[in-house]
């Protein structure tokens, strides 16, 4: 079973900067083989070894190789390909559909976002630990983007556009 380690603020802005190379090396070292990153956004793919929290083996391992304190979130094959099933957006451009991957569920009230009308034309749905998000003007311009990212929520959010989703879906089918 291959899973999805998705590392929150990985080689965004000048901070948290890891290359993928130290990244594949760094699960490696944790015994977990099949290791595969996708881009530079702190994407990586891997067959785990043995049980436990490997989000917080690997989330440890990184601050200790790095000194960066990154949250990582987990997802198996099958999760990420039940995220694909269940987007409720059409996708004609695979970088104006996000996900925004949280470590538990929460409720649409739990976002305190208010009102979703002044962020139109953007839309949110909220589906067990994901919410869906469709940014038509782009993730750049999006009031609702940047509300969410600057929330304190009570659990980890690590957003992917897409593109992204679909890609570590394939790589982890099977």
């Amino acid at each position: 079973m291959r899973v999805a380690a998705l590392l929150r603020g990985i080689n965004i802005g000048p901070n948290k900067r890891i290359s993928m190379p130290d990244l594949r090396r760094i699960v490696e070292s944790l015994g977990h083989t099949d290791v595969e990153t996708y881009l530079q956004s702190g994407n990586v793919v891997f067959t785990p070894k043995g049980k436990g929290d490997h989000a917080a083996r690997l989330s440890a391992a990184i601050a200790k190789e790095t000194g960066h304190d990154v949250a990582v979130l987990l997802r198996t094959g099958k999760e990420l390909q039940q995220v694909v099933d269940a987007n409720p957006y059409p996708v004609s451009d695979p970088t104006k559909v996000v996900v925004a991957f949280l470590g538990e569920e929460l409720e649409l009230g739990q976002l305190e976002l208010g009102d979703l009308e002044p962020y139109l034309p953007d839309e949110l749905t909220v589906h067990g630990r994901e919410l869906y998000v469709a940014v038509p003007n782009g993730q750049g311009r999006s009031k609702l983007m940047e509300a969410l990212v600057k929330r304190r929520l009570p659990t980890t959010l690590t957003v992917r556009n897409w593109r992204t989703v679909e890609a570590l879906a394939r790589m982890t089918a099977g």
